[in-house]
């Protein structure tokens, strides 16, 4: 392939080298002449183990060129990867100056270009910024239409400082956001042969799929560090706690517990966490992190009302009630405060849970319905039909059910919403179909 790298900066500059090693004839663009000298003569512009021997060869071998000039660069080329930086304002908003810019540039080029062309944004953006404000560029200044006369994706870096080069030629994934297969194909050619799943997704998912990983990275650090605080505080060997908690692969270290569902609940997570965020401050030690949970824990019940609440206080039928799935748990269970404020928005709420009925509870959970929510356990009915006929929203929350086979049995005028998994509410201007894995 014949790929431009605009912007040679760490990941223009990585991409470069490796792009070459396999076999690739790569253009660097940069408005640094220095970079571009420095890469010319067969030396790195970045410090980066490895890096060094893979741009002498490259240049040696002839796979590496530079040059400032934008037309010569796209002309000569199939594919374009934007590789330049976003940093941050003072208010903490993106500076998209540089990647704006460069379309300009780039679609400039497209102008005059016969053939058909990739333009590729590879600098981290947020969701709906490629379709919003950098494919209008494009068009505007090539007087081109995209993804028709010419084609725009989205494929974010996973590159960490220090090990890029093992982190690009052995990738854990390749993610690239199209409109289309045909649209990711120059991409998926520029990427044939390396190892790790590709994805081919809608734009906006692609560049969301960037925020997802580098917020759970610095989840992660933070959360290790105030919990190693923690113990430290109490004497504790951290380092074995560490090395327990890595070992269980099933739920710490896994995708349990990573997928968008409703706010957690339950005899043990919000207990343990209230237990110590508590002790934490008799210690007079600060945990943001985890004084945040039960907080952002309860903004999700929130919004989850506000959805259910957006069709008008009327008849609400409930499906599921306790924590989980699978229990018949009451102990914290959001649905209760679910039902609860609905209730006192004065709603007419009927309740179906399979685990859950006053003839068949025992124990704590029957005390717990007749002490502490009576008038919710007179909600309760063993009738799932009962509940659909009797409701103008349905509330499905349990897993127990598939959302499909509840929205097959609703009547047109019944709304469901889904607390197991939201709708999507971002602009359909930005809702594309994503296309196979």
């Amino acid at each position: 392939m014949f790929v431009s790298i605009f912007g040679l900066g760490y990941v223009g500059s990585v991409m470069t080298a490796c792009l070459a090693t396999r076999g690739h004839n790569v253009v660097g663009v940069d408005v640094n002449l220095s970079k571009l000298e420095s890469l010319s003569a067969g030396r790195t512009p970045i410090v980066e183990p490895g890096m060094e021997s893979l741009v002498a060869a490259g240049v040696r071998q002839g796979l590496i060129s530079t040059t400032q000039d934008v037309e010569k660069a796209v002309h000569s080329t199939q594919v374009s990867f934007i590789c330049v930086g976003t940093p941050s304002r003072a208010n903490g908003s993106l500076d998209l100056t540089a990647v704006k810019h460069v379309c300009e540039q780039i679609g400039a080029a497209l102008r005059s270009k016969s053939t058909g062309h990739t333009v590729v944004c590879r600098s981290t953006m947020l969701p709906g910024t490629t379709q919003r404000e950098l494919i209008p560029i494009l068009d505007k200044a090539s007087g081109k239409k995209a993804q028709k006369d010419f084609f725009v994706c989205v494929n974010p870096e996973f590159l960490r400082e220090g090990s890029a080069i093992s982190d690009f030629v052995n990738p854990s994934m390749t993610v690239i956001g199209a409109e289309s297969n045909e649209q990711a194909a120059s991409v998926l050619a520029v990427y044939e042969g390396l190892p790790g799943p590709q994805f081919v997704i809608s734009i906006p998912s692609a560049e969301l799929v960037k925020y997802a990983c580098n917020a759970f990275h610095a989840v992660k650090v933070v959360f290790a560090n105030e919990i190693g605080s923690f113990g430290r505080n109490l004497g504790v060997d951290v380092n074995t706690v560490a090395d327990v908690f890595c070992a269980d692969t099933r739920l710490n270290i896994s995708p349990a517990y990573l997928r968008p569902g409703f706010a957690f609940g339950g005899s043990c997570l919000p207990k343990d966490v209230r237990a110590l965020a508590y002790r934490a401050k008799e210690l007079d030690l600060e945990l943001p992190l985890v004084e945040s949970l039960l907080p952002s824990n309860e903004e999700h019940v929130r919004r989850a009302i506000v959805e259910i609440l957006s069709g008008g206080a009327g008849k609400v039928g409930m499906l599921g009630l306790s924590f989980k799935a699978g229990t018949d748990d009451l102990r914290e269970s959001p649905y209760v405060t679910v039902v609860k404020r609905l209730i006192g928005e004065g709603c007419e709420v009927r309740v179906w849970d399979p685990n859950v009925c006053l003839g068949v509870l025992v124990g704590s959970n029957r005390q717990f319905i007749q002490n502490t929510i009576p008038h919710i356990g007179k909600l309760l009915t063993d009738s799932l039909d009962e509940v659909l006929r009797f409701a103008d929203t349905v509330v499905l929350a349990t897993n127990s059910l598939q959302a499909e086979i509840v929205r097959a049995r609703l009547r047109a005028d019944q709304r469901l919403v889904n607390l197991m998994q939201l709708e999507p509410r971002f602009d359909t201007e930005l809702a594309t179909t994503s296309v196979g894995a």
